[in-house]
C-alpha cells in the first residue's frame, strides 16, 4: 500500500529521519510501508471510567499488527464529569472535548497517520473523537469502551448517579452523611462508564447510529467479551478500511445525523448529545442542523425503550435486549437506511436479518412506551436561540409553570439561596452565567436540581439556566443550556428578582413577561462583565468558542 499519505519518497530528509526515529522503537523496513493506524487512547489513573483502557490498546495494537497495519498509541486528555469538574467552576469538562479533538490533530496530522482507532469512555471522549474524525477526514472507527458494574444499596439498586442525587439531600438532612458514604462506597464496582442512559452510553449509541462504531457494538459492558470481540473485529476492520479509503465524511452526512438523532430520541438519550452531535456537524461541514432536526424530528420518533434513569430497566437489560442494533431495527421505517457506514455497507444493508432478543426492553413502534418527545427544544423571548427540557418516560407531572424570578449568578450562590431559604415554592429559579463563554466552558446546574429536590422544592418551582445539565437526571421542569447564554449578552441577562417568567413546554416556549421599553433601558445599563481572571487553556477556550446552537466549537468570529 505504497500511496499511502504516511510514507514518503526513500532518500528524502522526512523518509531518512522517521526510519531512524520508528527502526529505535523496534519497526522493521517492512513496517515502515504498511497502513499507520492511531489509536487514540484516553487512558487516565484519575477516573475509573479510563482505568481499563491501557489494556485495549494493547489488545488493539496486536490486532492491528495481525491485520497488517502498524498501530501508535497516542494519548489525549482524560476528562470525568466526577473528577475533573472541582477545578475552576467546572469548566473543563466541556472545554475537554475540543481539546481532545486538537490534542488528536496535532498527533495524528501532524504524523500524517493514515487511520485511527478511537477508544471512547467517559462523555467528552467519544464527540471529541468524532469531532477529530469529522476535521481530518481519514478513516477511523470509534469503538465503545463500555459500562460499569454497578452495586447495591440496602436492597436497592444503587449507581454513580444515584450518588450524585442524593448529596443533594444532605445538606437538608434528609440523608445523613453515613447514609451517603454508605451509597458512594458501593455505586460503582468496576471499570466503565456511568451505567445508564446517561451522556457517555447515549455517545456511545450516537456513534453506531452514526455509522462511525461497528454494527451491534454499543451499549457494552467493560471487558466483557462482546467488548473484547468488538475490539478485535473494529481492529481489523480499520486496516481495511484504510485501503478501502472510505472516510469519515462519506459516513458523517445529512442522512446520518437524521438517523443519530432519531435514535437519540427513541431512548431518551442525554440533553448532552444535541450539542455534541451539532458539534460533530459542523466539524464535518455537512450543512446538518441538528437543534432543527431534534426538533422536527420529535413528534415522530416513539419511546421505544425505558433505561435507567428514564425507567426502570438497567443498561444491561437493554445491552441483552440487542440494544443500538435492535432500536435501529425498530426504527428501520423511520431512518435514512440509504446512509453509508464504517462497514462499507449502508444501515439498511446492516439491519438486514437482525432479530430484537428482547421486545419488552426495546418495544416496537406499535407498543412504544409513549409518544411525545422526551428531549424538548424550546424557544421564546427568554430563550431566542433554544433551550433544551429532559422528560422522563412516565413523566405524568404538569409540564407549565410561571412564577417571579429568583436569580442566582453562580453555583455556589444558588445552592446557598437554597439552604437560606431564598427559594420559595412558586418561584422560577434562574441560573445564569454558566455557558460556553460565561463560565468559561459550560458551569454544571445540576447540583442546584437536586439541591432542590433534597430541600423539597421539586415540582413546586422550576429552574431556567444557560448551564448544562446532568445527563442522567434531572428533577422538576428545568430548562438547561438556555441561548443566548447571559455572557453574550441574552435575555438571561435581564432577567431581575420578581420578574415573571412563563415555561410552557408542550407549547415549547419560556417566556420574560416583562415590557419591551423596560428590557431595552435594562439593556442600555449593562455592565461590562469583569475582565476575566483565566490564563491558558480556559482564556483560549473563552475567546474562541461559538455559541450552543453552533455545537460550542472553537473558531475564530467571522466579521
Amino acid at each position: 500500500m505504497t500511496n499511502l499519505r504516511s510514507n514518503f519518497e526513500p532518500g528524502t530528509s522526512r523518509w531518512a529521519t522517521r526510519r531512524a526515529q520508528w527502526l529505535a522503537l523496534g519497526l522493521s523496513d517492512e513496517d515502515m510501508i504498511k497502513p499507520k493506524i492511531a489509536i487514540v487512547n484516553s487512558s487516565s489513573q484519575l477516573a475509573i471510567c479510563f482505568s481499563h483502557l491501557d489494556e485495549i490498546a494493547r489488545r488493539a495494537k496486536r490486532a492491528i499488527e495481525r491485520a497488517g497495519g502498524v498501530a501508535f498509541e497516542v494519548r489525549t486528555a482524560a476528562p470525568s464529569d466526577f473528577i475533573t469538574s472541582a477545578g475552576h467552576r467546572g469548566g473543563y469538562i466541556l472545554s475537554a472535548r475540543d481539546l481532545i479533538t486538537n490534542d488528536i490533530e496535532v498527533a495524528v496530522e501532524g504524523a500524517l497517520l493514515d487511520g485511527m482507532l478511537c477508544l471512547a469512555s467517559c462523555d467528552k471522549t467519544a464527540p471529541g473523537q468524532l469531532m477529530a474524525a469529522a476535521r481530518l477526514d481519514i478513516p477511523t472507527i470509534i469503538v465503545a469502551c463500555g459500562y460499569q458494574p454497578s452495586g447495591t444499596y440496602r436492597g436497592r439498586h444503587c449507581d454513580i448517579e444515584d450518588v450524585f442525587l442524593a448529596a443533594g439531600h444532605v445538606a437538608n438532612g434528609r440523608l445523613t452523611v453515613d447514609e451517603l458514604a454508605e451509597m458512594s462506597a458501593n455505586a460503582v464496582l468496576g471499570p466503565g462508564v456511568c451505567a445508564g442512559m446517561g451522556t457517555a452510553n447515549t455517545m456511545h449509541l450516537a456513534c453506531e447510529a452514526l455509522g462511525m462504531a461497528l454494527p451491534g457494538s454499543t451499549p457494552v459492558r467493560a471487558n466483557s467479551e462482546p467488548m473484547w470481540r468488538a475490539v478485535e473485529e473494529a481492529s481489523k476492520r480499520i486496516v481495511e478500511l484504510v485501503a478501502a479509503g472510505l472516510r469519515p465524511r462519506d459516513i458523517l452526512t445529512p442522512e446520518a445525523f437524521v438517523n443519530a438523532v432519531t435514535t437519540v430520541l427513541s431512548v431518551s438519550g442525554s440533553i448532552n448529545s444535541v450539542k455534541h452531535l451539532q458539534a460533530v456537524a459542523a466539524e464535518a461541514e455537512c450543512g446538518a442542523d441538528v437543534y432543527r432536526l431534534f426538533e422536527s424530528l420529535a413528534d415522530r420518533v416513539p419511546l421505544l425503550t425505558a433505561v435507567r434513569p428514564n425507567g426502570e430497566a438497567p443498561i444491561e437489560e437493554f445491552e441483552d435486549a440487542g440494544g443500538t442494533r435492535a432500536v435501529m431495527k425498530q426504527l428501520e421505517p423511520l431512518l435514512e437506511g440509504g446512509a453509508l457506514t464504517v462497514t462499507g455497507r449502508t444501515v439498511a444493508q446492516n439491519l438486514a436479518g437482525v432479530a430484537v432478543a428482547g421486545e419488552e426492553t426495546i418495544r416496537p413502534p406499535a407498543r412504544a412506551f409513549a409518544r411525545r418527545p422526551a428531549i424538548v427544544v424550546i424557544h421564546g423571548s427568554l430563550a431566542p436561540d433554544g433551550g433544551i427540557v429532559k422528560l422522563a418516560v412516565a413523566d405524568d407531572r404538569r409540564l407549565d409553570f410561571a412564577g417571579p424570578a429568583v436569580v442566582f449568578g453562580s453555583p455556589a450562590e444558588a445552592l446557598d439561596g437554597v439552604r437560606g431559604g431564598r427559594v420559595k415554592p412558586g418561584q422560577v429559579v434562574v441560573l445564569r452565567g454558566q455557558g460556553p463563554t460565561g463560565s468559561p466552558g459550560m458551569g454544571m446546574a445540576s447540583q442546584l436540581v437536586f439541591a432542590l429536590d433534597g430541600a423539597g422544592l421539586t415540582g413546586h418551582v422550576a429552574v431556567v439556566t444557560d448551564g448544562q445539565l446532568s445527563g442522567l437526571v434531572n428533577k422538576g421542569i428545568v430548562v438547561g443550556e438556555i441561548s443566548p447564554e447571559a455572557a453574550r449578552g441574552g435575555p438571561l441577562a435581564l432577567v431581575r428578582d420578581g420578574d415573571m417568567i412563563r415555561v410552557d413546554v408542550p407549547a415549547r416556549t419560556a417566556d420574560l413577561d416583562v415590557p419591551a421599553e423596560e428590557l431595552a433601558r435594562r439593556r442600555a445599563a449593562l455592565q461590562a462583565p469583569p475582565p476575566a481572571d483565566e490564563v491558558g487553556w480556559l482564556s483560549i477556550y473563552r475567546r474562541l468558542v461559538r455559541p450552543l446552537p453552533e455545537g460550542a466549537v472553537l473558531r475564530e468570529a467571522r466579521s
